[in-house]
């Protein structure tokens, strides 16, 4: 609960939800951040990402359902002022391992939209691999947008 106002301060930088789903209410309130921290986060595998004892953000691991079980969506965001310094990429790191050693998920994957170029370079460099490009798959502020499928397997 100490990291609400935190949430709040980040999740209303629009440099960082420029390329999140809108499942991320906009604006973002004390009252999302206390569900997320209470509830949200609570799903799926899902870490706070710090830096120096500070929140600067969060990643996940969503597991599939029925047939798609064994697959995992991955997701993040980073607080802009620490863009660039290789967390994001020391995150996903963690969460990958973290993911395969304690589920039985066999591939992870990420949906980056296509203007987000920041985020496929990171997933390269991760060591994940562009699997796909879905065109037109997403709809976000009136505009589509491609979407970028990036795997990376057990």
């Amino acid at each position: 609960m100490g990291d609400v106002d935190r949430l709040v301060d980040i999740l209303n930088q629009p440099s960082v939800t420029q390329f999140l789903s809108t499942k991320i209410p906009n604006p973002y309130t004390k009252e999302d951040a206390m569900w997320w921290v209470q509830e949200g986060s609570t799903q799926g595998f899902i870490r706070a990402v710090e830096y120096e004892g500070e929140l600067v953000g969060c990643i996940g691991v969503n597991p599939g359902n029925f047939e798609y079980e064994r697959s995992g969506e991955v997701g993040y965001w980073l607080c802009s002022s620490y863009w660039r310094k290789g967390i994001m990429r020391e995150a996903l790191r963690q969460i990958i391992a973290l993911t395969f050693s304690n589920t039985n998920i066999e591939r992870i994957f990420a949906c980056v939209f296509s203007s987000n170029f920041a985020s496929q370079k990171l997933l390269l460099n991760a060591g994940f691999k562009q699997e796909a490009i879905l065109q037109r798959a997403i709809f976000k502020d009136g505009q589509f947008y491609d979407s970028h499928i990036f795997t990376t397997l057990r």
